[in-house]
């Protein structure tokens, strides 16, 4: 069977491969591999995710669907007051974060971790992804009320999506589930979407 950038252990050879790309005026190179999402880039929708979403101040933010790190490492980098989790079911995708943390100096402050490891009762000021939307429609609304359930009462997550892949309909259905979904931007065929709780 073929790797996807979700399976847990990628069987496909492990090749590394740098990756370049600037984010919020810092130019960083990171390194990547066969077997994790976008593994010889940085994907488009990352791309215009960090292009179109503020820095957070501080506090927690969790990076769902990590790879080999571009948003947690900028975050952490950007954001000397952020601790970030970066979470991946895919094993080397985690090893690469870890090292391309532990690279530009921010391991300390990106706990890497597989979902189920990370403890119940911590709360995210934000989320941040690229959701995993070739997982299938069933799956994904699963693992986006599992995550945003964590949100702290203000908190917010921002989602990067193509348009072409369902953006405008998940927007629907995450509004019809009570969240608060507003289209930040758009580009390059991606939504850029914010989640918020329901107001009181």
């Amino acid at each position: 069977m073929a790797d996807h950038y979700f399976s847990e252990h990628p069987s496909s050879k492990a090749t590394a491969r740098p990756v370049t790309f600037t984010a919020y005026g810092r130019r960083y190179e990171l390194v990547s591999s066969a077997g994790v999402f976008s593994g010889d880039r940085l994907d488009l929708g990352t791309t215009v995710l960090l292009r179109e979403a503020p820095l957070p101040a501080g506090g927690t933010v969790l990076d769902l669907g990590c790879g080999y790190g571009p948003i947690a490492c900028v975050l952490a980098t950007m954001v000397p007051d952020v601790h970030v989790w970066a979470v991946d079911v895919n094993t080397r995708a985690l090893e690469l974060t870890r090292a391309n943390a532990e690279r530009l100096g921010v391991g300390s402050r990106i706990t890497v971790a597989t979902p189920d490891d990370v403890p119940d009762d911590i709360r995210f000021d934000q989320v941040w992804s690229n959701p995993p939307i070739r997982i299938g429609k069933p799956a994904l609304h699963a693992l986006l009320q599992r995550w945003l359930s964590r949100l702290t009462d203000d908190g917010v997550a921002w989602l990067v999506v193509s348009k072409n892949l369902g953006a405008d309909s998940l927007q629907r259905w995450l509004n019809a589930q009570g969240w608060r979904c507003d289209r930040q931007g758009s580009a390059k065929g991606f939504r850029v979407l914010t989640v918020r709780r329901p107001a009181s």
